[in-house]
C-alpha cells in the first residue's frame, strides 16, 4: 500500500477565515448590498441585469429594513405596556396560582423590572407578572 504525503505549504495563497462567532446570523442591509455589488459586478456583459429587477431588489430591501424597524417598535411598546401594567398594580389586591396549583392572594407591595416580563411582589412571594391571574381593589 502506497503512503501518501501530506502537502506543504507553499505560502502563495492565504485567506483570512472569520471564526465562527463572528459572521452575521442575520441578513441585513449591508449583508444585502454586498451581494447585490457581487451580482452586479460577476454578471454576464452579453446578458446584463434587468433593471427592473434591480430595482425590485432594492424595495424589497427597503420593505425589509421597514418590517424590521416595525418588529422592534412593537416590541419595545409591548414591553412598555407590561411595566405600565405592572406599575400600576402596587397598592392592589392581586392573586396567581402557586406551585400546587392553589389560588393565592395579596396585597401588591412592589414591581421589580430587573427581568424580560416585571416581576411582581404579592405579599411575601414574588411572582413573573404574566403569572398573575386577578386583580381586585385593595379593601
Amino acid at each position: 500500500m502506497p503512503t501518501v504525503e501530506p502537502v506543504a505549504s507553499t505560502g502563495l495563497y492565504t485567506s483570512t477565515v472569520t471564526p465562527a462567532q463572528d459572521r452575521k446570523q442575520t441578513l441585513d442591509s449591508e449583508v444585502f448590498m454586498q451581494l447585490l455589488v457581487t451580482q452586479l459586478k460577476n454578471q454576464d456583459p452579453s446578458s446584463p441585469m434587468n433593471t427592473n429587477e434591480m430595482i425590485s431588489q432594492t424595495t424589497q430591501l427597503a420593505m425589509m429594513e421597514q418590517l424590521t424597524a416595525m418588529a422592534t417598535t412593537s416590541n419595545e411598546n409591548f414591553a412598555l405596556s407590561m411595566r405600565q401594567t405592572a406599575a400600576a398594580l402596587v397598592g392592589q389586591q392581586a392573586s396567581y396560582l402557586d406551585a400546587d396549583g392553589n389560588e393565592v392572594s395579596g396585597l401588591v407591595s412592589s414591581v421589580s423590572f430587573a427581568e424580560s416580563v416585571p416581576q411582581v411582589t404579592i405579599g411575601d412571594t414574588t411572582v413573573p407578572l404574566d403569572a398573575v391571574s386577578g386583580i381586585s381593589t385593595a379593601s
